[in-house]
């Protein structure tokens, strides 16, 4: 063990015009045989700098880093780390059978291991994060405002969803989609009938009908929705609702993902200021960029390491580093083009 402790000295001690620097006992033995030449400390480390050493180096170089950069992610971290080596533990109760799936699945080694790389993980991934978002410009925050922050409204739906199982043929499914969308449009035809009050008839229906079972005992309210709350899945429900009036009833059935609904737009409310979002908006920016840009990861790693006035003195590994910034650069920007 403190062979190998030994080896991480080195790699931290490097310095500068392509030696690698000597530890007081740079003769240690590793390995011996007999009256023959042994294997030392620098032999080793002048082995494993061609092959493993760097990824190690930069572990450490990051842990320091981020560590010093965001100090009160440490905890959550950490917090992180522990969780997902309980999940682990979890699927795995006997430890043989866990180290086996852990090195088959990330060839990491050790529990121990995996721990230390979520842990650093969740460190470079938030430094990413930050750096997209001091990246994004105030034209950029302007136009999103201008384009996706809307007024909020109130929404009610009552959703009626097809009975569609994996085990159907495609005529038996075809002939459930018929029949969801059939209940959903008598359920509107009862809704128009009514003259007097649509509300109260439609929010009577939503608690005896609707399939949304968090939101039917609430006469089928969504509460106050705008352009991006409700999701993907729904994104059909929301351009339609935001066509209506206030206080109106939808005039057809609007299909979805989830299923068939049937949906009225209560009251709108004020769009919210700029400053009330700002925070908010750069925050979906940066991560829509980090999404968009798979080198900006990199990047951010880099500039923060740049930061820190990161060098490293073995010409050998300096190259190495260079070389393996470049290369993840351009696989990403090659898979973006792709």
């Amino acid at each position: 063990m403190k062979k190998v402790l030994c080896l991480l000295l080195v790699i931290v001690l490097l310095t500068g015009c392509g030696k690698v620097p000597k530890l007081s006992n740079g003769k240690d033995i590793v390995v011996s045989f007999g009256k023959e030449k042994p294997i030392s400390v620098d032999d080793l480390y002048e082995k494993m700098k061609n092959t493993y050493a760097l990824s190690t180096l930069i572990t450490m170089v990051d842990v320091k880093i981020f560590e010093r950069a965001f100090p009160k992610y440490i905890d959550e971290a950490k917090k992180l780390a522990e969780t997902e080596v309980e999940k682990l533990k979890e699927s795995y109760p006997d430890e043989d059978k866990l180290i086996q799936a852990l090195y088959y699945y990330t060839r990491m080694a050790s529990v121990e291991e995996y721990k230390e790389s979520v842990y650093l993980n969740y460190l470079q991934n938030h430094a990413a994060n930050e750096y997209a978002k001091e990246n994004v410009t105030d034209k950029q925050i302007e136009q999103y405002y201008k384009n996706n922050v809307s007024e909020d409204i109130d929404v009610k739906h009552i959703l009626i969803v097809p009975k569609v199982t994996d085990k159907m043929s495609k005529e038996e499914k075809t002939k459930a989609e018929d029949k969801a969308l059939n209940d959903a449009k008598d359920i509107l035809k009862e809704i128009k009938d009514e003259k007097k009050d649509i509300l109260a008839t439609f929010e009577k229906l939503a608690k005896e009908k609707s399939q949304d079972d968090a939101t039917k005992s609430k006469g089928g309210s969504l509460g106050k929705i705008n352009k991006n709350s409700l999701g993907t899945k729904y994104q059909k429900l929301t351009d339609e609702v935001f066509k209506l009036k206030d206080n109106s009833l939808y005039d057809g059935v609007v299909k979805t993902e989830i299923g068939y609904h049937i949906v009225y737009r209560g009251k709108s409310y004020e769009k919210p200021a700029l400053k009330d979002v700002k925070e908010s908006i750069i925050a979906t920016l940066g991560k829509e960029a980090l999404e968009k840009d798979q080198a900006l990861h990199t990047k951010a790693l880099q500039y923060y390491r740049k930061k820190s006035k990161m060098k490293i003195e073995d010409s050998v590994l300096a190259k190495q580093y260079s070389n393996y910034i470049s290369n993840t650069i351009l696989n990403a920007t090659t898979e973006k083009t792709d």
